[in-house]
């Protein structure tokens, strides 16, 4: 949703149980920022949106608009297959990572805090509330 709403690309996370942060290079934080990315989350999580996952040829894959969405091409060059991950409606992007089935799997969460992280970066800092 950073990337939808704010033209921001990832340039870092991490995930634990009940929390997470993601890092994004975004300039400036416009005035609701935190709030505007909260609700969106939560609207997503309670949308219910199914997640496909599928595998692709390399030129498959890179032939999907935006399918890289952080600032440094993580997969690998030689790499002749990648996975989509597709969170129905809302987002496609490669990404190897573990995923829910749904988005209401997640549970509500809470943007508990926006960091700066040097000059143009931020850090959004999540929880799980419920």
């Amino acid at each position: 949703m950073v990337f939808r709403d704010f033209g921001s690309l990832v340039t870092g996370g991490n995930m634990e149980p009940g929390t997470a942060r993601m890092d994004f290079n975004l300039p400036e934080i416009p005035p609701g920022f935190k709030e505007t990315v909260e609700a969106s989350i939560n609207a997503e999580v309670a949308a219910d949106r199914s997640i496909d996952v599928k595998v692709l040829p390399r030129d498959d894959a890179f032939a999907i608009p935006d399918i890289i969405r952080t600032a440094t091409n993580l997969v690998p060059a030689g790499l002749t297959e990648v996975r989509i991950v597709d969170i129905v409606g809302l987002d496609t992007q490669a990404d190897g990572g573990t995923h829910v089935a749904s988005t209401k799997a997640i549970g509500r969460l809470q943007v508990a805090k926006v960091e700066s992280k040097g000059r143009g970066f931020r850090r959004l800092r999540l929880k799980i509330v419920d």
